[in-house]
């Protein structure tokens, strides 16, 4: 597929987003292509184009493979089907299995004074879901969230809420109180334009407890196309009794999409507790579905 600049698909997050949301709700009346075309007030042929260059895959294929994935308690049931039928290597926006993950790159004490004497540099740029907000080092990157340019739309889809620039900015900011924080949204886009192209590694500056390091570990261990719960989470660690403090520690990753907690489930299966939000949960488990599908094809 011809590559689509960052910026592209930055921009149709927002509609795409909602186009998910209606094929989660409508999948199984197998909607046409016109019908939800007509739905978002584009042309059929305008509204394929958008999406496949969005999601890598047609409509067509997303709602005939994917779309219960991401309705509910048939998201668990779509991914078991896909448990058993794809065993692929991470790759694409993905590339889980090219990161790096420097452990240490900020030390205890660094992390324990809330970041005195760090210098981190922080700022805005695009992502496939939405702008992003990028908080980095010189020796990574530090944390990752998002911004949502319609919170008050975001809300009244159901969100416990939506997150302005200032929200995304101060929450992450905060998590480093005592750090020297520069803003600077140029090196933040060419930061941006860097880690979510195919085939780069991607350097992880972050420190957490040993237990929060060994369950970033086994998120990162969760193929492409497939979820787990907490619970299965905390027996693949080998801490079966912990399924509480395993979703606890899948809450404090701090790196987005590329530390994918959103492959992490509640017992029953819902989509729900997502720090940046469920319809953005949605989202990118439903671009993973694509390139799970792109591939297999």
């Amino acid at each position: 597929m011809t590559k689509i600049p960052l910026d592209e698909r930055c921009v149709a997050y927002d509609r795409m987003a909602n186009v998910l949301s209606y094929l989660g709700d409508n999948w199984k009346n197998r909607p046409t292509l016109s019908e939800t075309a007509e739905e978002f007030g584009l042309s059929p042929f305008h509204f394929q184009r958008e999406f496949t260059r969005w999601a890598g895959v047609t409509p067509k294929q997303y709602v005939s493979a994917h779309a219960h994935m991401a309705a509910g308690e048939a998201l668990r049931q779509g991914a078991s089907v896909l448990d058993a039928s794809f065993e692929i290597e991470a790759s694409g926006p993905s590339r889980l299995h090219d990161l790096f993950i420097a452990h240490e790159a900020l030390t205890p004490g660094e992390a324990g004074s809330g970041g005195r004497n760090v210098a981190l540099t922080i700022g805005k740029g695009p992502t496939p879901f939405g702008m992003g907000v990028f908080l980095f080092s010189d020796r990574g990157l530090v944390a990752l969230g998002f911004v949502d340019e319609n919170p008050e739309q975001v809300a009244r889809l159901g969100e416990h809420t939506g997150r302005t620039e200032a929200d995304a900015f101060k929450d992450l900011a905060g998590r480093y109180p005592n750090a020297d924080i520069r803003r600077d949204d140029t090196v933040a886009t060419r930061f941006a334009e860097k880690v979510f192209e195919p085939g780069a590694s991607i350097p992880l500056a972050l420190y957490g407890t040993p237990f929060r390091r060994q369950v970033w570990r086994a998120l990162l261990e969760i193929p492409v196309g497939q979820t787990r719960t907490y619970g299965d989470l905390a027996r693949h660690i080998g801490k079966s009794s912990a399924a509480r403090a395993t979703g606890t520690a899948v809450g404090a990753n701090p790196i987005s999409w590329f530390i994918p907690c959103h492959r992490a489930l509640a017992s029953d299966g819902r989509l729900h507790n997502y720090h940046w939000g469920v319809r953005r949960k949605r989202a990118m488990l439903a671009l993973e579905a694509g390139l799970t599908e792109a591939q297999a094809g």
